[in-house]
């Protein structure tokens, strides 16, 4: 019997099995881990406390699910024979696999098969491989008892999962062999593979890192968020201006996951509340919704290192319940019949809708309660069917925060809590409060969400009401410890009364978390000194640090494979396990011969990017050249705009003097503005603009070029990053969180210009200061400065050169006051420092010229950053947060 043949009969012995026995053995496994003294809970019973309509025994229903998650896991027996995943080393049975599930599952003839084809049939074969190490992760995480950690953001930036997947299983060099005689290349397969764009950059990408840390270090978890039928946009450059497409990222559908129609939940919004009598002489508050929608599952599996642990990556569509107005179809009103359900399915449609407009404002907030009640109740039922109680909610489940996007979550779990569990006030914020933690991200007041209370009250009756009462004993408590400095209240409360009444979500994090982090040392302090300054002093043990990581595997193993072999070469197998082993590099960094070795590398990847460039753009680079990188969001405070205005001095100086000894310098861009980002969609095509000329010029040649890359997602990143060799991380001191590209491009070999901002603070710490070149104003001096005000007369001459050009239309002359709002924000107030901090920046670009003149001198400069990054791993990361904030074990 082949591989495939087996893993069939074990699948459906597997959902017999469960179908027949599911709810018997849910209730079995709740008597058996009950804590002790408290008595245990039938699972059918807690879950009859679901929302009408849906299933009254649905943890059982969830247990029947082939793939799911059945409270009786570890009562169940495991399937006979090897797990499936240990037979796909061998390329013969993979091959086999591959070619089943082209025809069963594909419904192909391997003859008339496309890329696309072979792509989900290779994924279908490694997934079924997957399914049974799953499946043991989640028995052993109920046999354990241990601790589980929830992870709730809005994005999730994953990115291609076809590498990750089988790097993680090291199974790389087997599908490629198994592919081989069929014709097809698994390189080709990975290009086929869409990006999963649920997410804007940083904070998606970094809870994509965090929950594969979480599933490698094996940490019971699941991740909670949207899935959203069309991602961030696709990025088209037309005429030099972005224009945003919809990036429809499951138009062939997602063969990784796992639809759950039994895990379902009634979401409301609206309607009003009322007082409902007990039975035992008191009254509760009842929220009765005006509007129900359902939250319906989609489960991946996330692939741990060596694949050892599988977690869960649980995203929310919103259903309507009624997926039609049949009585309006009937009578001819095909579109209106429709209406309800476009409505309510736009919640998962598109990943931060503009909310320039009240419906795009509402929407968003739509958006953030759907998909954190949706989590909070699938969470509480998970817990309920494995404990019987709430009593140890706190001690058996821990809640991060990614941001302020789920700080409902406070107001959400005490109703839930209090309304639906009938837990008195003051347990259920205790619970609150020792379950929950939150991590801010930005000090940027605009980021920090606030919404309107009467859009409060209005959508969420109850919660507003929880809100109310939360700031209320928080008030009070001031007032009893004599705090009655009116300022100082105002600072503090729930409620911004300044203008307009608006709930401040970061407060109500704040408030409602055991622990709240910042994600970098300075951006930690900054924290406690600016947006949270006041409630720190109220609980000063409440803000921690923990500095962002990424992981290496992806960063490191799979974006950049020929470095990471010349790493096993030099440091052994190792080195892929433990991050602290490439501090072995130091001994080589002076070496001949592992320098050309490790330029070599460098020089290939750059090869590669090179073609990529030309494919994308039409511009030919030289890849001996210094590649200059700036790959992110585009964001006044990132200061592509001090780059850009470099440039243009730059090009200024070697038409100047064209003899000089200007190294080759290509200046990479990439990154997409915000739909409705006025300035930023300026800033792109001022870079456009500006490309037009220097690259045309024939005096300037390969001396110059930029180059801006379009839709820059995560798989173009993994192009970039490991050819760049130097990294821009130039952000306005004080306004960087963090920061996690700065890290990915260190790890790979450039060097760091940049301000002492976020993590470029803590890279200097490790990799040494004469190896970073930093620049700039300090984030106190950049206070004080604005303190201070500005003066345009305080420019150089090569400043102001660059800026009247632009002004004057040089590189705009069809159009001469394009760039008028640039110049104007310069000259008025330019929060962002851009004109303080250009002649600095300016200097440090020569610095970079003089160490690139000596290649010997570059070459030890970056295998030290490889060298000294290992502390940015995100499984360091996540092992403070396990160890500090959520008190959870790994299995």
């Amino acid at each position: 019997m082949s591989v495939v043949d087996q893993n069939v009969k074990r699948a459906l012995a597997r959902k017999t099995d469960a179908v027949t026995s599911a709810e018997a053995e849910a209730e079995a496994m709740v008597a058996t881990k009950a804590p002790a003294g408290k008595p245990a809970k039938k699972a059918t019973k807690a879950s009859a406390k679901a929302p009408a309509g849906l299933a009254t025994a649905e943890a059982a229903l969830e247990a029947s699910a082939p793939l799911g998650e059945p409270a009786s896991l570890e009562d169940a027996p495991m399937p006979s024979g090897a797990p499936a995943i240990d037979g796909m080393v061998d390329p013969a049975m993979l091959r086999e696999a591959i070619l089943k599930k082209l025809m069963y599952g594909v419904g192909k003839d391997a003859s008339r098969a496309s890329d696309h084809d072979w792509l989900v049939a290779t994924i279908l074969a490694l997934r079924d491989g997957i399914v049974d190490r799953w499946i043991d992760s989640t028995r052993r995480t109920y046999a354990s008892g241990k601790k589980r950690v929830y992870y709730l953001s809005l994005e999730f930036l994953i990115g291609r999962l076809l590498f990750d997947s089988l790097g993680n299983l090291g199974l790389i060099e087997a599908t490629r062999e198994a592919l081989r005689p069929l014709g097809v290349d698994l390189d080709r397969l990975r290009e086929v593979e869409p990006d999963a764009a649920l997410g804007n950059g940083g904070l998606g990408r970094l809870a994509a890192c965090f929950i594969e840390s979480l599933s490698s270090l094996k940490i019971p978890a699941y991740g909670y968020g949207i899935r959203y039928d069309y991602g961030l946009f696709k990025q088209a450059i037309a005429d030099g201006w972005q224009r945003e497409i919809p990036e429809d990222w499951l138009s062939f559908g997602n063969p990784w996951e796992f639809e759950r129609p039994e895990v379902a939940y009634e979401i409301g919004f609206g309607g009003h509340v009322v007082d409902e009598e007990t039975g035992h002489g008191s009254v509760r508050r009842v929220w009765q919704p005006g509007e129900k929608i359902i939250a319906a599952a989609y489960d991946t599996p996330i692939v741990g290192w060596r694949g050892q642990h599988i977690n869960t990556l649980r995203l929310w569509a919103a259903k309507a319940p009624q997926p039609i107005a049949l009585e309006a179809f009937n009578v001819g009103d095909y579109v209106g019949a429709m209406a309800q359900r476009a409505r309510i399915e736009a919640i998962s449609r598109v990943l931060y809708p503009s909310d320039a407009t009240p419906a795009g404002y509402e929407l968003r907030l739509r958006q953030e309660y759907f998909f954190t009640a949706a989590s909070l109740q699938d969470l509480i039922r998970r817990h309920l069917q494995a404990y019987g109680t709430l009593v140890n909610l706190g001690e058996k489940a821990a809640i991060q925060l990614n941001d302020t996007h789920p700080a409902i979550a406070v107001a959400e779990l005490m109703r839930l809590l209090i309304d639906v569990h009938g837990i008195a006030y003051d347990d259920a914020w205790r619970l609150t409060r020792q379950t929950l933690n939150y991590t801010n991200h930005t000090l940027l007041p605009e980021a920090l969400e606030t919404w309107s209370v009467q859009l409060m009250e209005r959508l969420l009756p109850r919660h507003m009401e929880l809100i109310y009462r939360i700031n209320w004993h928080h008030l009070e408590a001031l007032s009893r410890n004599a705090a009655h400095d009116q300022d100082l209240i105002r600072s503090v409360s729930l409620i911004d009364e300044t203008n307009g009444r608006r709930v401040r979500m970061g407060h109500l994090a704040f408030l409602g978390s055991n622990k709240v982090n910042g994600v970098s040392a300075l951006h930690t302090e900054l924290m406690r000194e600016t947006v949270f300054e006041d409630l720190h002093k109220l609980f000063p043990d409440r803000i921690v640090s923990k500095t962002n990581g990424v992981t290496f595997r992806r960063w490191l193993q799979q974006c950049n494979p020929a470095l990471t072999k010349l790493l096993v070469d030099t440091l052994g197998e190792g080195v892929l396990d433990d991050p602290g082993l490439l501090r072995g590099l130091e001994a080589y960094a002076d070496k001949p011969d592992f320098q050309a070795r490790y330029a070599a590398v460098k020089h290939a990847n750059k090869e590669k990017l090179a073609r990529v460039i030309e494919d994308r753009t039409g511009w030919k680079v030289d890849p001996t050249a210094l590649f200059d990188v700036q790959i992110k969001r585009i964001h006044e405070y990132k200061r592509q705009l001090l780059n850009v205005l470099e440039t243009v001095a730059l090009y200024h100086a070697i038409k100047a003097n064209p003899d000089a000894a200007w190294p080759k310098r290509v200046k990479i861009f990439a990154g997409k503005a915000a739909a409705s980002y006025a300035q930023a969609k300026l800033i792109i095509k001022l870079a456009h603009d500006v490309a037009r000329v220097v690259n045309t010029d024939p005096e300037i040649g390969d001396k110059l070029k930029l180059i801006f890359l379009p839709n820059y997602n995560v798989s173009l990143a993994e192009v970039i990053i490991p050819a760049a060799d130097l990294s821009e991380q130039i952000s306005t001191a004080g306004m960087e969180a963090s920061g996690t590209g700065n890290m990915k491009l260190a790890l790979n070999g450039a060097l760091t210009i940049g301000t002492l901002d976020g993590a470029n603070v803590e890279i200097r710490e490790q990799v040494g200061e004469e190896n970073i070149v930093i620049f700039g104003l300090t984030a106190d001096e950049v206070t004080k400065v604005r303190k201070a005000g500005l003066s345009p007369d305080e420019r150089s001459a090569r400043l102001a050169r660059v800026l009247y050009e632009i002004e004057t239309g040089v590189f705009s002359p069809e159009d001469p006051t394009r760039f008028d709002p640039i110049i104007q924000a310069l000259a008025r107030n330019d929060h962002f420092l851009v004109c303080p901090d250009f002649d600095a920046y300016w200097d440090a670009q020569r610095e970079v010229d003089a160490l690139w003149a000596d290649q010997d001198a570059w070459r030890r400069m970056t295998i030290l950053n490889t060298a000294r990054i290992d502390w940015f791993s995100s499984d360091r990361t996540i092992s403070e947060y396990a160890a500090e904030i959520w008190n959870a074990e790994p299995l």
